[in-house]
């Protein structure tokens, strides 16, 4: 039997904060409306959490896991945005990849008939065409592995958000990283036009004094991205600020991304069955507790790259790319905004900025 990764360990904490955020399943609002109008407020805090989760674990980049806590972050900020969970992947429970007519069905059977179902997906191994830990989507040429999705048999793929995080070594990674992307952009926006496509890149916040003049090339570049005709509809840069004491050292080739060659083109590889222990509460709440401390420098952002930015307009190309009898939750989030600063006139259920559906 196959020991506990440390993706599995992560995952472990990463749905532990996500459930503390969203406390069964209730996530907030994340539109608000102040003087300056209505905007969308991401969840930085636990944001922050998510990114001291492959820190405390002392994740290496192979391990996937630091990448990992982009993707949980913005899936939850999805379900925050009211878009169906079950149709947001990485899902916020295990399999992470499932189809939404899977969940409904789940959801419609008798108790005894669902615990056997639940089980058998449940188990380690994938299940060809139900479940995944990841998701490949068919390009213009080639099955691509996306980290976040939105997507229903019904309607085709609606988000597809790219992620790279780099913590070191930048100016021999950046180049490689923004090529990519360009190209993976161009495969999957051909063949599915209407889909929200974004991509967002971490970096430790370091870069703006080791390499200063790669930040402005790579700040630049992300940014002409976000306004190709043929690329991506919104881009996003994070600054990630934690001491150098967490640092890890990479060994050789460990600060580059890991390539899954077989992963990427849509191969689902078979693993070994294991059975893993529920991990007491206690210990979970004192991973929780311990987690190092990293700060978001959005303020160190040009706003266009900025994470409410590039959520809002991923969110609002959505809805104006469907029909107003989909995504109601999410119409109805957006249309009346959390009120704060103020603005003692205005009602906290009145339409903003233009917002009615």
């Amino acid at each position: 039997m196959a020991e506990p990764s440390t993706k599995d360990n992560a995952w472990v904490i990463f749905d532990r904060i996500i459930s503390d955020a969203a406390p069964s399943g209730q996530y907030t609002n994340p539109w608000v409306v102040d003087n300056a109008g209505r905007r969308y407020e991401p969840d930085i805090p636990t944001l922050e959490l998510l990114l001291g989760v492959p820190l405390y674990l002392r994740a290496t980049v192979r391990s996937g896991v630091r990448a990992l806590a982009l993707d949980v972050w913005l899936a939850y900020e999805l379900r925050r945005a009211g878009f169906d969970p079950n149709a947001v992947w990485p899902r916020a429970e295990h399999p992470r990849i499932l189809p939404v007519p899977v969940s409904n069905l789940l959801d419609a059977l008798p108790k005894p008939e669902r615990a056997r179902l639940l089980a058998r997906l449940t188990r380690k191994s994938a299940i060809a065409g139900v479940t995944s830990s990841s998701a490949s989507i068919l390009g213009k040429n080639y099955l691509k592995q996306v980290d976040v999705i939105m997507t229903d048999w019904a309607t085709g793929p609606e988000v597809l958000i790219s992620t790279k995080r780099m913590d070191s070594s930048y100016g021999k990674n950046a180049p490689n990283r923004v090529e990519e992307s360009y190209g993976d952009a161009k495969n999957l926006r051909l063949r599915h036009p209407m889909a929200a496509l974004g991509f967002l890149i971490a970096l430790r916040s370091d870069i703006l004094t080791k390499e200063p003049l790669v930040f402005d090339w790579l700040s630049d570049l992300v940014g002409k991205l976000g306004r190709e005709d043929d690329a991506y509809h919104a881009t996003c840069l994070v600054l990630m600020d934690y001491g150098d004491d967490l640092a890890l050292a990479e060994e050789e080739g460990d600060d580059e991304e890991p390539e899954d060659p077989l992963a990427d083109a849509g191969v689902e590889i078979e693993h070994d069955d294991y059975d893993l222990e529920p991990v007491p509460r206690s210990d979970v709440e004192l991973a929780v507790a311990a987690l190092p401390a990293v700060a978001v420098r959005d303020e160190l952002v040009e706003s266009p790259l900025r994470r409410g930015v590039f959520l809002a307009s991923l969110v609002e190309r959505t809805l104006d790319a469907t029909p107003v009898n989909l995504h109601r939750e999410a119409r109805s989030r957006r249309k009346n905004p959390r009120l704060i600063s103020g603005l003692a006139n205005v009602s906290d259920h009145a339409p903003v900025d233009g917002a009615a559906e």
